[in-house]
C-alpha cells in the first residue's frame, strides 16, 4: 500500500478563508443575516481546533490511556451541555444526556477495541471516540428536542390516556417512538447515500493520504457502522430517561 505524508501551510489555510468570506457575502447577498455567526463559527473552529490540536499532540507523546480517558471524559461532558442547550423543553435533561453519551461512548468503543477491530491506543482511541461522541451527541440532542416538541403537542392526548388508567411509559410511548426515530433517520439516512451521493470524510482524508481505496473503503465502513451503533443507543438512552422527567412520581403529567 502506498501511503503519503500531507503537510499542509499556514498559507493554505488562509487561502481557505476565501471560501468563508463567500459564505458570508451569499449570506448578506440573500439577507439571511448569518454574517455574524459565520464568523464567530470560523473563529472559533480555528482556536478550538489549534488547542485540541495541541492537546492530542501531548496524548499521543505521552502514550497513557489514562489521558485518553481524561480527554473522552470532557468531551462527554461538554457534549451533554451543549445538547443540553438544544434540548430546552425537556425539564433537567443534562443527567440523562450525560448518561447517554457516556453509555454510547464506553459501550461501542469498547466493542470494537474487544473485537480487535482497533488497538487501545490513543492514536485509534482518540479520533473514533470524538466521532462517536460527537455524533451521539446530535442524535440525542435532536431526539430530546423532537421529545420535548411532542409532549407539548401531545398533552391533551396524554392526559386523557392517563385518565383511562394508563401509565406514564405507556401514555408516553408513542413521543419517545417518534423522538427516537428523530434522533436516529439522519445517519440511517447518510448511510444510505454513502458512496452514492457523498464519501465520507474519513474515506476522503485516507484517499487524500494515499491509502488504497480498498482500505479507506473498509474503514470506512467500520467507522459507520460504529457510529450507527452509537446514535442508536444515545437517542434511546436519552429518551428512555428524560421522559420520566414530564412526570410527577404520582404519574401526573407536569405543568411546564
Amino acid at each position: 500500500m502506498s501511503t503519503t505524508s500531507i503537510h499542509v501551510e499556514l498559507w493554505q489555510v488562509a487561502a481557505s478563508l476565501v471560501l468563508v468570506a463567500l459564505a458570508a457575502a451569499i449570506s448578506r447577498w440573500q439577507r439571511a443575516d448569518l454574517e455574524r455567526d459565520i464568523v464567530v463559527a470560523t473563529g472559533r473552529s480555528i482556536v478550538q481546533l489549534t488547542l485540541v490540536g495541541y492537546a492530542i499532540k501531548l496524548i499521543f507523546e505521552a502514550d497513557t490511556i489514562w489521558l485518553v480517558l481524561a480527554l473522552l471524559a470532557v468531551m462527554v461532558f461538554f457534549g451533554a451541555v451543549t445538547a443540553r442547550h438544544r434540548a430546552d423543553k425537556v425539564p433537567s435533561s443534562f443527567g440523562p444526556l450525560l448518561i447517554a453519551l457516556a453509555l454510547a461512548g464506553a459501550s461501542t468503543l469498547g466493542l470494537v477495541v474487544a473485537l480487535g477491530i482497533f488497538d487501545p491506543t490513543p492514536r485509534y482511541l482518540v479520533p473514533v471516540g470524538g466521532m462517536v461522541i460527537g455524533n451521539a451527541m446530535t442524535a440525542s440532542a435532536v431526539a430530546l428536542n423532537r421529545l420535548g416538541d411532542e409532549m407539548a403537542d401531545a398533552r391533551a392526548r396524554i392526559e386523557a390516556t392517563l385518565a383511562l388508567g394508563a401509565t406514564a411509559r405507556e401514555a408516553a410511548a408513542p413521543t419517545v417512538w417518534r423522538a427516537l426515530r428523530s434522533g436516529m433517520i439522519a445517519l440511517v439516512d447518510s448511510t444510505k447515500t454513502t458512496g452514492l451521493i457523498f464519501f465520507p470524510g474519513t474515506m476522503v482524508g485516507m484517499l487524500l493520504a494515499g491509502a488504497s481505496p480498498t482500505d479507506a473503503v473498509r474503514l470506512q465502513l467500520i467507522l459507520l457502522y460504529t457510529l450507527l451503533g452509537s446514535v442508536s443507543i444515545s437517542a434511546l438512552v436519552a429518551t428512555l430517561l428524560a421522559y420520566r422527567n414530564f412526570f410527577t412520581p404520582a404519574a401526573q403529567l407536569r405543568e411546564l
